[in-house]
């Protein structure tokens, strides 16, 4: 499954691609965020590793993140990968007039359970939302400085 998001966010494309690959900012942002455990590398350099942990619901996920491709301040791709799902997110960022950034969010699933596979067939909506809310989130937190974190109920 693939599909594209997109978001105006009214900060410079550098401070945009600064908040985006500082992990530190990940819990103001990503509900439901519980923990980050760096696996190798220096986190948010390219081929780093981190463990992240999540509570979705009654659910928790753990994510293994890996930073594939920094490019300063124009794109970041990034894989997240579980037991089931193997995840591509390709980052762009583009200078925009008035110095606002538009980030286009490339999102790309690998299903390895068929259950997974039908659910992202027959409901492709979910993750779109879950994105958009994501970017969102991102926006507030870059725009604002609003947080989501010890707010996510």
């Amino acid at each position: 499954m693939k599909y594209t998001s997109q978001i105006t966010i009214a900060i410079s494309q550098e401070e945009v691609f600064k908040k985006l690959e500082n992990i530190e900012n990940l819990p103001h942002w990503q509900k439901g965020l519980l923990e980050i455990t760096p696996i190798s590398g220096e986190p948010g350099e390219e081929g780093s590793k981190m463990k992240l942990q999540y509570q979705m619901g009654k659910q928790k996920m753990e994510i293994i993140q890996t930073m594939m491709k920094i490019d300063f301040p124009n794109e970041i791709q990034i894989t997240h990968d579980t037991q089931d799902t193997h995840n591509i997110q390709k980052n762009v960022l583009k200078k925009t007039e008035n110095n606002q950034t538009l980030w286009i969010y490339e999102n790309e699933f690998k299903f390895s359970s068929l259950g997974l596979q039908f659910l992202g067939w027959i409901m492709p909506s979910v993750f779109k939302k879950q994105t958009m809310t994501n970017m969102e989130n991102f926006k507030a937190f870059a725009e604002k400085g609003i947080s989501i974190k010890n707010n996510d109920g």
